[in-house]
């Protein structure tokens, strides 16, 4: 929808694109936009390369967007995100004050020689406080860098929409209505779809095909503005019995509001 603020997730790791993990960052995260009226533009899955890496947050960084970073915050070799990130900036690698005060507190002595590398981040960079076990992410240029793990991550992605992204969330959660349609091929409904996004430019005109007992199933879905989508959803189902898809409007498959 035009206006809408771009939302991007990069999920940083070998062991996701091996198999040996399976993500569970985007579900929390899509969640956690769509209690806010906000929702998730694009998703990259990127392993350990830093130079891939890097690149990555290179075009991120010409987006027009707000990112979720997860994972390769840690400590060893193979966490490569804030120097990936540092090095997209142009900008050093410092010591933060407040991180190594957070790490000597927690570890003691044993903060060094290790775990203090993680207290070293792009310059400029801000905290993100991690309530599971104090270690925290970081915040660089609308880019906001959580750990791999998702107890952690996902506390961590409220606090930032919170603190962060207040300013862009929208005035009043969107609404959604949504019907199912039955024995009607995708491609009929093309010319439909296309009036209906012509004259409802600053809606989401949603289509969610499937089979049902071996026959097309098609979910089709209005979003936005609550009284734009109730007139958008109203003007779609006159269309659907105008055109023959259904004899009466009374057939058609309404599902819950959203």
């Amino acid at each position: 929808m035009p206006g809408t603020v771009e939302i991007g997730a990069v999920i940083i790791g070998d062991e996701i694109l091996s198999g040996k993990r399976q993500d569970r960052h985007q579900a929390a995260l899509t969640r956690s936009l769509s209690e806010l009226g906000l929702e998730l533009g694009w998703l990259r899955i990127v392993g350990d390369n830093a130079d891939l890496l890097t690149e990555t947050f290179r075009e991120t960084l010409r987006r027009d967007a707000w990112v979720f970073s997860f994972g390769g915050i840690g400590a060893t070799p193979d966490d490569r995100t804030r120097a990936c990130l540092a090095r997209a900036l142009g900008r050093p690698l410092i010591r933060h004050p407040e991180f190594v005060a957070l790490l000597e507190a927690r570890f003691g002595a044993e903060a060094y020689p290790h775990r203090v590398r993680m207290a070293e981040l792009p310059e400029g960079a801000t905290l993100i406080p991690n309530p599971v076990n104090g270690v925290p992410g970081f915040a660089c240029a609308r880019h906001f860098c959580v750990p791999g793990f998702p107890a952690m991550a996902e506390p961590m992605v409220r606090w930032v929409l919170q603190q962060h992204l207040a300013a862009v969330l929208p005035v009043a959660l969107p609404a959604e209505r949504s019907l199912r349609l039955f024995g009607v091929p995708e491609s009929r409904l093309v010319p439909l779809l296309e009036a209906m996004e012509g004259r409802y430019p600053d809606l989401r005109i949603s289509c969610l095909p499937g089979l049902q007992h071996d026959q097309p199933r098609i979910e089709l879905g209005v979003r936005g503005e609550a009284g734009r989508v109730a007139e958008a959803f109203e003007d779609l189902k006159r269309a659907l019995v105008a055109q023959g898809f259904v004899n009466r409007a009374q057939d058609l498959e309404l599902l819950a509001e959203r």
